[in-house]
């Protein structure tokens, strides 16, 4: 089941700018700033990285949407953080290419993409104040001093850190220094704004308040973000769509609903949320429905949403905690199990138990007042409407991988 969500950000610190700035015009290629921070569109294109033998990224193909919140989810590694550095172009592409509104940026340095960004750890600049960290990149655009002090004070109004202008960072708490960091990556009105797990320092409900901060700034502005995180909480309920990545490519792409009801892969369906994943064998289609036997030998019967594996193949059925409803009795479509740890949550239940072939579940329940205990035995059964996934069971060196 999703967990209670904590509206998730990050944003990154600005581009570094040259010592010695120069004033420029923009190029055709180059983007356009905008007098409002709407309406720019994102595209990757078969894009690669590799480092010498080992490849980070395979030609990865995206698309981000004007005024989305796309996030890249993954474990450590699948290159979600290394898309984000190509994108703001501190990381060289081996292959493709970057499109802002249609425009390619690849032979634009960092600082002339518009991108902006906020960092994990901020990177604010600790000798300067506040108003001086977010005035940093107008003033190394050479603006007009009336131009910044106006840009400046508009957005501490934004972010309510107006009366902390003149503090230090080392004074400001960790929350106040995020909302900092946002403002200065918005002073040079990006047309992107790319957040690298900007949350991971701050505590829950710090995390959680921040989260929902950034998400109304986002919105009301119609900004164009891309959030890298690990945390599926962030994912699922601050972005409008997510890229669950792994080993380089995208996994799936869809909106936080599409990836947990319908996951693409029996990876998506285990990284995404709680997943049960029960061993069985395929037997075959009857009036829209898939035969399964589990390992116990009871028969289930899933909606067939896709075609299943062929018939006589061992499989994985995937099962959210609150497609599964315990029985006190057996019955048709009903296998045994034995009940375990009930930990209550709120008006609900989390229950754990094993079946008769060993594999540990999780499911959901009422609150019914008194709970079962250790090792009482109950017949399990797939909750009325519930649609599980079925994937081909993986090899043993696919289930390395």
């Amino acid at each position: 089941m999703v967990r209670a969500a904590s509206l998730a950000w990050r944003l990154r610190s600005l581009p570094q700018f040259p010592e010695t700035p120069v004033l420029h015009r923009p190029t055709p290629q180059e983007p356009q700033a905008a007098a409002s921070l709407r309406g720019h569109t994102l595209d990757v294109v078969g894009l690669g990285v590799r480092y010498g033998g080992f490849t980070a990224l395979h030609a990865v193909d995206l698309s981000v949407r004007a005024g989305e919140v796309l996030a890249l989810l993954g474990p450590s590694g699948c290159g979600k953080t290394t898309l984000l550095r190509s994108v703001a172009g501190f990381v060289r592409q081996s292959t493709g290419k970057v499109l802002i509104d249609g425009a390619s940026i690849d032979d634009l340095p960092p600082n002339r993409r518009r991108v902006g960004i906020v960092f994990q750890n901020y990177a604010l600049f600790p000798h300067m104040s506040v108003a001086e960290n977010v005035a940093y990149g107008l003033k190394a655009r050479r603006e007009k001093r009336d131009r910044i002090e106006a840009r400046v004070a508009e957005l501490l109004e934004m972010v309510q850190m107006g009366p902390l202008r003149d503090r230090r960072p080392t004074q400001l708490s960790g929350g106040q220094q995020q909302r900092v960091a946002l403002a200065r990556a918005l002073a040079i009105e990006p047309s992107i704004l790319l957040l690298d797990e900007p949350f991971a320092a701050l505590d829950r409900s710090l995390r959680l308040d921040m989260q929902i901060e950034i998400k109304r700034l986002q919105r009301q502005l119609g900004l164009t973000a891309i959030l890298v995180t690990h945390d599926q909480d962030e994912a699922m309920s601050v972005a409008d769509r997510i890229a669950v990545m792994r080993g380089g490519r995208i996994e799936q792409l869809g909106t936080p609903v599409e990836v947990y009801d319908r996951p693409a892969s029996l990876f998506v369906a285990g990284f995404i949320g709680t997943t049960n994943s029960l061993p069985c064998t395929v037997g075959g289609w009857l009036d829209d429905s898939v035969r399964l036997r589990l390992e116990d030998g009871t028969d289930l019967a899933i909606p067939a949403e896709v075609a299943p594996p062929p018939a006589n193949t061992p499989a994985v059925l995937t099962l959210r905690p609150e497609q599964l409803v315990l029985h006190e009795d057996p019955g048709e479509g009903r296998f045994p199990v034995e009940l375990g740890l009930a930990v209550p949550l709120g008006g609900q239940t989390i229950r754990e138990a094993r079946t008769p072939g060993g594999t540990t579940i999780r499911l959901t329940e009422p609150r019914r007042g008194a709970i079962r205990v250790l090792g009482d035995r109950a017949w399990c059964s797939l909750a009325p409407g519930a649609r599980p996934a079925l994937f081909p069971r993986p090899s043993p060196e696919e289930a390395r991988a």
